[in-house]
């Protein structure tokens, strides 16, 4: 919405930047892009859900996920309506068999959030400079004891997954994006992807015993190393 309807692609491109290099934080970035957007709530839904398509390879990955009994839980930093809606559009019924965690929604005062400017985000943990930090709902499956905690896998793409970057077994981040410089500044192990098809195919590897974790955790920096992470390594340095 930022990019469309809100103060456009440049402006937030400077406040992934900002957030990345540790010069404002997330929350306060978000905030200022969400502000931004004045069109009426509903409106917003709509137009997302309109605008918005899935991921190559996603329904196909979530498909594999229901017969395998793996749990999916969709981490979000935007407003759960508004991913609750385009997840009912674009996966149908089974979506509701997926946990949504994100942000909240809220009148300006004296206003409804379905009218022009009526609206403002209510961050998850409002205290966190993440306002949605990531890394508490991950905690309460990597803090189990060994023969109880499970093996996580976490897709992410930019600023908004700092939080959650270090608190998973297994990082996809996405091929061109700002996490994969974030990842390669702070020695996160991770894997690169392109689309879901590839997060199918190595999550199956691993599940079925034909690749390890660890195996697949090191190709990110090698990856980043011979440019094929299709990122600018100058943005790497703060």
């Amino acid at each position: 919405m930022t990019d469309t309807i809100g103060y456009g692609q440049a402006k937030r491109r400077e406040g992934n930047l900002a957030c990345l290099n540790d010069k404002i934080s997330f929350r306060d970035s978000f905030q200022d892009m969400m502000d931004s957007v004045t069109r009426p709530y509903d409106q917003c839904i709509q137009y997302v859900v309109d605008n918005v398509k899935l991921d190559p390879g996603f329904a196909e990955f979530f498909q594999w996920s229901l017969k395998n009994n793996i749990p999916v839980v969709v981490l979000s930093s935007g407003m759960e309506p508004i991913i609750k809606a385009l997840l009912k559009k674009l996966v149908g019924p089974d979506a509701e068999k997926m946990q949504v965690l994100g942000n909240q929604v809220g009148p300006r005062d004296g206003k409804d959030i379905n009218e022009e400017g009526g609206w403002t985000i209510l961050f998850r943990h409002p205290e966190s400079g993440f306002g949605h930090d990531k890394s508490i709902e991950l905690r309460k499956y990597s803090s189990l004891p060994e023969d109880q905690r499970p093996t996580m896998f976490y897709a992410g793409d930019g600023v908004s997954d700092l939080s959650a970057a270090r608190e998973t077994d297994l990082l996809f981040a996405k091929k061109g994006h700002d996490l994969i410089n974030y990842c390669a500044r702070e020695n996160v192990p991770f894997t690169v992807f392109e689309d879901w098809t590839n997060i199918l195919s190595k999550c199956k590897e691993i599940v079925e015993g034909k690749a390890t974790v660890q195996e697949a955790a090191k190709a990110g920096f090698e990856a980043y190393k011979s440019g094929a992470a299709g990122v600018n390594n100058k943005e790497t340095i703060k």
